[in-house]
């Protein structure tokens, strides 16, 4: 079954700089508790970014879209531990009074008696992630 997974938040950095974070593609792995490590393989489209998780396990990504006019990235999730048979990430960077809206979205396709736990897993992940790069840009990292 097809599940969509959105978590939006403000972020009090200019829409820039949070820009050029995700558009880096790495450095996941400052900003997401359950990442430990994050390497990427390429540059831009098409390139791969591996991240290793607290517990051990990798999770794989394959770039398909960094579109700075309207910074939107995508990208498709291409191994991970998780009950998944497609993942699907986009995360869109917006203006919002001041601030800047992050919007990332997940569409997965995942077994019905799997959505509630795998649901809860990714909404608090990419909570905990889109603070974790406020945070992060806030301190002046880049």
């Amino acid at each position: 079954m097809i599940e969509y997974v959105n978590v939006t938040k403000t972020l009090s950095v200019g829409s820039d700089k949070v820009w050029a974070a995700i558009s880096a593609i790495g450095g996941l792995d400052q900003w997401f508790p359950i990442i430990a490590e994050c390497c990427v393989s390429g540059e831009g489209v098409g390139a791969v970014r591996i991240m290793k998780l607290a517990d051990g396990s990798e999770i794989n990504d394959r770039i398909e879209e960094i579109n700075d006019a309207e910074k939107r990235f995508r990208y498709t999730r291409t191994a991970c531990p998780f009950p998944v048979s497609r993942y699907l990430g986009t995360v869109a960077v917006r203006d919002d009074n001041g601030g800047t809206s992050v919007s990332w979205t997940i569409e997965m396709d995942v077994a019905a008696e799997d959505r509630d736990g795998l649901v809860a897993l990714i909404t608090s992940a990419l909570s905990d992630g889109i603070d974790g790069l406020g945070q992060h840009l806030m301190a002046g990292s880049l």
